[in-house]
């Protein structure tokens, strides 16, 4: 999301209780369930193969509980090298004049294909659906970026990003990330390969509060040199080369699907548009958007299934980029 160029407290970093709270009630009711069942089918009219099958479906389903409980933990060991922070400047203006506005933007991305990053259009262009850069536009302003950057947590440096596609149907731009050799380190993360439904169980994975959040988690020395920096992207710089740059994850749950809007109980914060949401496969069913303040149940995400159309779009768009450079240097 964007903001004016002040300092925001830092933030205490989100947890996921929900998993927990809901693994330690499925399990006491399972341990309820199981008892009544030996003591039904323990009788001399059921046999030692009807218990042990019943035995054997309630361990199933607790070990599943198990695994989805420590899903968030793996997504993020396991995707976090290609979920990275986003940090632009833009300005509005007139020709000829100071900008009228000019702000920072902090959101979050992650790879969707060789070289394409996937965000929020908001994030891509900070003045889309901005009240103040729209009034400033329909009285003839030009809107611009003066800086977008990526920071991965692998990478000890930033890399530069572009917008390449993007939809006025959805909250959604494809990025092209302008580094050979960051690209060749960064994987796609994985689609889900069938509908969402409510009641999930969902991971959101993504950098809440920006810098001041990544700030906030770090070791007592560099929290102190850094907290009350107003420059994001020294900053960011500086925890790059330490190799803090690291996303946060919560939990929650799938609370309704609306056409490709995915409504959750996940909580996030200004800095976590763009980021993916995962449920409990470990597979990306949609992107972080939006949030209802005053409501916790109220983050809006968006399918991956309106991403689909818009990352083959990129692709082409990549692809003839490329054709003209090689024709461009016989």
């Amino acid at each position: 999301m964007n903001e004016d160029l002040t300092e925001i407290s830092a933030p205490e970093e989100p947890v996921c209780d929900a998993w927990q709270r809901v693994l330690q009630v499925t399990l006491g009711i399972f341990f309820v369930v199981g008892s009544v069942i030996l003591v039904y089918y323990g009788g001399p009219r059921a046999s030692n193969e009807d218990v042990q099958s019943q035995l054997q479906q309630l361990t199933s389903q607790v070990n599943r509980l198990k695994q989805e409980e420590a899903m968030p933990a793996v997504v993020l060991d396991r995707y976090r090298n290609s979920i990275c922070y986003v940090f632009g400047i833009y300005r509005v203006g007139f020709a000829g004049r100071r900008p009228a506005l000019r702000a920072r933007i902090s959101g979050s991305g992650f790879v969707v294909a060789n070289g394409l990053l996937a965000t929020n259009r908001h994030v891509a262009e900070p003045w889309y659906e901005d009240a103040e850069s729209t009034a400033l536009i329909a009285k003839g302003a030009t809107p611009q970026l003066e800086k977008l950057v990526a920071f991965f947590p692998g990478l000890s440096t930033a890399v530069n990003i572009t917008p390449l596609a993007w939809t006025s149907e959805e909250d959604l731009a494809i990025l092209q990330i302008d580094d050979s050799a960051a690209i060749r380190q960064l994987r796609p993360l994985p689609f889900a390969d069938k509908p969402s439904t409510p009641g999930e169980l969902v991971t959101v994975i993504g950098y809440p509060m920006g810098v001041l959040g990544m700030v906030a988690k770090a070791p007592p020395a560099v929290y102190e040199r850094l907290a009350y920096r107003n420059d994001d992207q020294n900053a960011a710089n500086e925890l790059a080369a330490l190799s803090l740059i690291r996303p946060s994850a919560t939990c929650g749950h799938l609370g309704d699907v609306v056409g490709e809007k995915l409504v959750y109980d996940a909580p996030t914060a200004h800095g976590g548009s763009g980021g993916p949401v995962f449920n409990s496969q470990g597979q990306v069913i949609g992107i972080n958007a939006a949030y209802i303040d005053g409501f916790s149940g109220g983050t809006l995400g968006i399918s991956v299934d309106a991403l689909i159309p818009l990352i083959d779009a990129a692709q082409k768009k990549q692809s003839q980029s490329t054709h003209l450079q090689l024709a461009a240097q016989k």
